[in-house]
């Protein structure tokens, strides 16, 4: 029987290079594992960072010149203790503040559907602003709840639950490290798991490994030596007594409290390198953490657990303020109640819940309230902005700088007019200013009254002898007005013709004018007048004829 084959041979698959290169590269590739440093500017974030990644600290004056990036980034490998393999490369993300224009840049860099079993949150906290202490824990754990959500996908649901149940078991197995070996048991006891105390692990649904870092914790105990903001508790109390001690192990409780609802574990630093390299041990410890033992396993198959390459033999200390360490998976309620009688773990678990329910409408404190009465806020203010600049209303301006220029006669220029009299010994001006000696309001109120009579009282300047009608004798063609109101260019005569004796009678300066007129109005009377003078003489010269010896045919007939 012939097996029948097809005529044309099987195409190659596509890419079979690439295909082949990516497997090898696979099974050589060095896993990744990365921390997310979080914390507030000035917080220790770069001498954390420098132990990670053993890499030197930078120096003061360049750590005050450095510029914080958006999203900070640095790597080193991990290597093993014969300092042989590279077991990992080590990334550590950092964000100069908790700033929404900040943390939402991290979810392209660090994508939970893929880095979410590989990334440790480190979350750091300032002793010298202690009273920040439960708002910055609630700012950056719901943070890092939302963040290992994602986009809800049901993939990510699955890494989700795998990250929980490793997290989980990895509590629950913790023993304490001994120097001495521990006795065997039996198979059925190895293999029993208990379950985790009250208030252990209600958070966290993601799993994600935290470590609380309290940094520069040689400051708690500096007192109030140092300027405030920059000792241990901002000069929180007077001196180191009970006092001190009860508030500083009052926030130690409530940081525990918390930490044992999410699973994380609470660690106070130093800027000693031996300080920093505990803490460093343990952030490895929790990045190669194994997975979960299987749940389907009967009684008689124990299923050994997987070694963790970083093991962590640092024994738990909760009596040295400067090298505080709790592991996660040690802490319980009891254990906090011990450190200080008084505490009650249950009611700061509660009063955290109040704060993180929106909808909450009991009305009762929460934990940042309870806490401010525990550590008041003794943080430097920022200073007060300065009173709102209302400019002065506009009426008000000038009714202020009318009363100022009332009071200072030289500033009004209507005090000429107010009291001609002071300018008797001014200069002598045919047309001048208004203050001249030639325009005294009784001549020019006299002076108006004469040409309005015209021709009909041509006596009535009160010169003998005098002419309306003549013709001016100056070649200047000036009006009749101004001719009779002085052809004399006798400084003592214009001072004579405003002086208080005038034909006026005293006062007349100030007086009304003819038919109760203003000075104001006279002296507008007085412009108009001479605008129209020229016209009115030229007309009467035309009407009345000239005689021989220039007199008019008027004046001959009253002579």
């Amino acid at each position: 029987m012939e097996i029948s084959r097809s005529s044309t041979p099987e195409a190659p698959p596509q890419d079979l290079w690439s295909s082949i290169l990516d497997s090898v590269s696979s099974s050589r590739s060095i896993p990744s594992k990365q921390i997310l440093l979080l914390g507030q500017p000035s917080s220790g974030k770069s001498t954390i960072v420098s132990a990670l990644l053993q890499k030197p600290v930078a120096d003061e004056q360049k750590d005050d010149q450095r510029t914080d990036f958006a999203v900070g980034y640095d790597f080193a490998d991990v290597r093993d203790e014969a300092d042989e393999d590279t077991l990992a490369r080590l990334s550590v993300y950092t964000v100069p503040s908790s700033a929404s224009s900040y943390i939402s840049l991290l979810p392209h860099f660090l994508p939970p559907r893929t880095t979410l079993l590989s990334t440790l949150a480190i979350i750091v906290l300032d002793w010298t602003r202690p009273w920040t202490f439960v708002e910055e824990l609630e700012t950056w754990l719901t943070w890092i709840e939302t963040w290992a959500k994602g986009d809800g996908s049901r993939e990510l649901e699955i890494i989700r639950e795998e990250s929980r149940e490793r997290l989980q078991s990895h509590l629950q197995h913790y023993t304490e490290p001994s120097v001495e070996p521990l006795p065997a048991a039996n198979s059925t006891l190895s293999s029993t798991l208990l379950p985790l105390g009250q208030g252990s692990f209600t958070h966290n649904s993601s799993g994600v490994p935290i470590i609380v870092a309290c940094t520069k914790a040689d400051l708690i105990d500096e007192g109030n030596d140092m300027v405030a903001g920059a000792s241990g508790m901002g000069g929180m109390v007077k001196g180191k007594g009970g006092e001190w001690e009860e508030r500083t192990d009052g926030v130690m409780q409530v940081l525990r409290t918390i930490c044992l609802k999410y699973g994380a574990a609470l660690f106070y630093t130093t800027p000693l390198p031996a300080n920093l390299q505990i803490l460093r041990q343990y952030a490895l410890h929790l990045l190669f953490m194994p997975p979960a033992l299987s749940p389907g396993m009967t009684s008689t198959e124990v299923q050994a657990p997987t070694r963790n390459l970083f093991p962590f033999v640092q024994k738990p200390n909760t009596l040295d303020r400067d090298r505080i360490v709790v592991p996660a998976g040690w802490d319980s309620w009891g254990k906090i109640s011990v450190l200080r009688d008084g505490f009650d773990a249950k009611m700061w678990g509660e009063a955290w819940e109040h704060d993180l329910d929106p909808d909450d409408a009991t009305g009762e404190a929460g934990a940042k309230k309870a806490y401010a009465s525990l550590v008041p806020d003794q943080g430097s203010k920022p200073p007060a902005l300065p009173l709102f600049n209302n400019p002065t209303p506009e009426q008000a301006f000038l009714a202020k700088n009318y009363d100022e220029n009332a009071k200072k006669s030289d500033r009004d220029p209507r005090g000429a007019f107010r009291n001609p009299q002071d300018y008797a010994g001014a200069s002598a001006g045919i047309v001048g200013p208004l203050g001249s000696s030639s325009f005294n309001l009784p001549n020019v109120e006299r002076a108006m009254s004469e040409m309005e009579s015209g021709a009909s009282a041509p006596t009535s300047l009160g010169v003998p002898g005098g002419r309306l009608g003549a013709r001016p004798t100056s070649t200047s063609n000036r009006p009749a007005g101004l001719s009779a109101l002085g052809t004399t260019t006798s400084p003592t005569s214009l001072a004579g013709a405003r002086s208080p004796a005038s034909p006026g009678g005293p006062g007349a300066s100030s007086s009304p004018g003819a038919g109760g007129q203003t000075q104001h109005e006279v002296l507008q009377n007085f412009f108009q007048t001479l605008l129209s003078t020229k016209d009115r003489t030229t007309a009467a010269n035309r009407t009345a004829p000239s005689r021989p010896n220039g007199t008019s045919s008027g004046t001959e007939e009253g002579s």
